[in-house]
């Protein structure tokens, strides 16, 4: 298996699939670990950062999850390839950065990537489409086991597993679920949603993670904080919210149906009409008129389409996606020119 075979393959998170994925786009469960005795990454030095990279690959491709996986080390990819890891929700942004001692392993169906080296010596995570946290989680805790069998992991018997991050310390979990909320955003209900989350010990981050900004109408919706939290804790708390998130999204679009079908209906055209014709069309516009055309799926205004094909095309139209689809870095001009054919080209499919 090489990176470029993931270029052809529809993630798993935007499949469409799941519980609720008109609204939960995906669900992801993460937990962050150190090996013991191993100086933490920010405080080692290059030699110390290398060696516990090496015992990491090995210890972990002895595990039988990961006898059909891609191990990586970044300073052996291109800068181009790390965001297209980053585009495809593999790894963080910061991972990319300061490539040297850094590694990543990418299952075959790419729900499972580990990234190691970047803030925490280990960073597991498992994605799953739609609003998925009980799978998630069931998969990171069988791999979790299945490591620490091998890797002696960092713990404290009064504070739990030992991160670089105070919040994370604890559990080291955090999970999180990518929600699309347009009617909520449409009727101005979100600054409230926003509000009554922070009260509950949950947080927004933008459309890849920790440190980047919401993007037409996605939001990540993530516990903050591991530490005094059990696992069942953590979950349980962030399922019953989004639970409730889910149910006033679904509502207010119901009842935007009913008011302003006519309004919104004409908006969704109006989107899917440029998508069509654009000739050249930027990543912040495109993702705006997806987020509408994908509520307008989800509505029944529009048909033809499916959830899924309108995450496929999101995905695709990153600027990372277009390049490796063009087979060569190319300027942000010339990328708003390919993704305006990529898009047609795509939706000709449909029709």
């Amino acid at each position: 298996m090489k990176l470029d075979d993931f270029l052809g393959k529809r993630c798993e998170w935007l499949k469409g699939e799941g519980p609720s994925p008109n609204i939960a786009i995906s669900t992801r469960v993460r937990i962050a670990r150190n090996v013991a005795g191993h100086l933490y990454f920010n405080r080692a030095d290059s030699r110390a950062r290398e060696k516990t990279l090496e015992e990491i690959i090995s210890q972990a491709k002895k595990s039988r999850f990961f006898k059909k996986s891609l191990f990586i080390k970044m300073k052996d990819i291109s800068a181009l390839d790390r965001q297209f890891l980053v585009e495809r929700h593999l790894m963080s942004r910061e991972h990319m950065r300061l490539a040297e001692h850094k590694g990543l392993i990418v299952d075959a169906t790419e729900i499972v990537s580990v990234m190691l080296n970047e803030e925490d010596h280990i960073r597991l995570q498992s994605l799953q489409s739609g609003f998925n946290i009980t799978e998630a989680w069931r998969i990171v805790d069988d791999i979790d086991t299945d490591l620490g069998r091998s890797i002696p992991f960092d713990y404290s018997g009064r504070f739990g597993y030992l991160t670089s991050c105070p919040t994370n310390t604890g559990t080291g979990l955090r999970a999180s679920v990518m929600l699309h909320l347009s009617a909520l955003v449409m009727t101005g209900q979100i600054e409230n949603v926003f509000d009554a989350i922070s009260k509950v010990g949950l947080t927004i981050r933008g459309f890849y993670g920790e440190g980047t900004e919401a993007l037409g109408d996605f939001f990540q919706i993530s516990n903050q904080v591991a530490l005094g939290h059990s696992e069942m804790d953590i979950l349980d708390n962030l399922e019953r919210v989004i639970n409730k998130i889910i149910q006033r999204e679904r509502a207010t679009r119901d009842e935007l149906l009913k008011r302003k079908k006519q309004e919104i209906s004409d908006g969704v055209s109006r989107s899917y009409g440029t998508l069509k014709s654009a000739r050249i069309i930027t990543s912040n516009e495109t993702i705006k008129l997806l987020s509408t055309v994908r509520l307008g799926v989800d509505l029944g205004l529009l048909t033809g389409v499916e959830t899924a094909d309108v995450n496929e095309i999101l995905l695709l139209t990153q600027p990372a996606h277009l390049q490796k689809i063009n087979g060569k870095e190319i300027l942000p001009y010339e990328r708003d020119i390919k993704r305006a054919e990529i898009i047609k080209s795509k939706l000709k499919e449909k029709n």
